[in-house]
């Protein structure tokens, strides 16, 4: 089975139990396809065998988190700085699962969070100027040193503050309209299952 493996805390507690069950043989013939380096290097220690899209551009299930997620399953994603390679991943799974708690489901996604905006270092003034013209108040995520966070693919990514979006398909497609724009972290119709815990247990939301 292939297995997309997401980018962050809560895929990396997926990572670990798939490592756990694959080295007491209860799975087992398991190829895992990280989403970020830092995905790959857990996979590696917790004894999953890894694979690229090249080689295995189908995925049948994919695991992660994200950041929001509103009763349509729309969701915001990007938060750790890997929303391309999740969505590239995502667009090439059969099926996608997200596990999130309770404190990240809203009514409209952009209530909760901003929407990571990921451009080449080249373009950034201009698209966010572009950005701001959409409405959005965006600012270039920084390392904790202060220079600019730079993806797997050495790009910016532009934190952009919306609000709450009445038509988030409509937004998504007003943004990569833009050049020197490469990707979104509003994830549109790609969740199949969503996970929620919370005090009270379990919920699981479909589409």
């Amino acid at each position: 089975m292939l297995v997309g493996l997401g980018h962050g805390t809560t895929a990396g507690f997926a990572i670990a139990r798939i490592g756990e069950l694959l080295r007491a043989r209860t799975l087992n013939n398991i190829v895992g396809i990280p989403c970020s380096r830092i995905t790959e290097a857990e996979a590696r220690r917790s004894g999953i065998p890894t694979g690229i899209l090249e080689s295995h551009p189908e995925i049948d299930l994919t695991i992660d988190g994200a950041d929001e997620v509103d009763p349509q399953l729309n969701m915001i994603k990007g938060g750790g700085g890997a929303l391309l390679r999740e969505k590239v991943v995502a667009e090439a799974s059969k099926r996608c699962i997200y596990i999130i708690d309770e404190s990240k489901l809203s009514p409209r996604v952009g209530t909760l969070r901003s929407v990571p905006v990921e451009v080449i270092p080249f373009a950034w003034k201009p698209v966010s100027r572009y950005l701001q013209s959409l409405g959005a108040t965006s600012v270039v995520r920084r390392e904790v040193v202060g220079r600019p966070f730079l993806t797997d693919e050495e790009k910016f990514i532009l934190d952009c503050t919306f609000g709450a979006l009445n038509d988030p398909g409509d937004l998504g497609g007003a943004v990569r309209r833009r050049a020197g724009v490469i990707e979104h972290g509003l994830f549109l119709g790609l969740a199949t299952d969503v996970i929620v815990s919370g005090p009270s247990g379990l919920r699981h939301m479909t589409r």
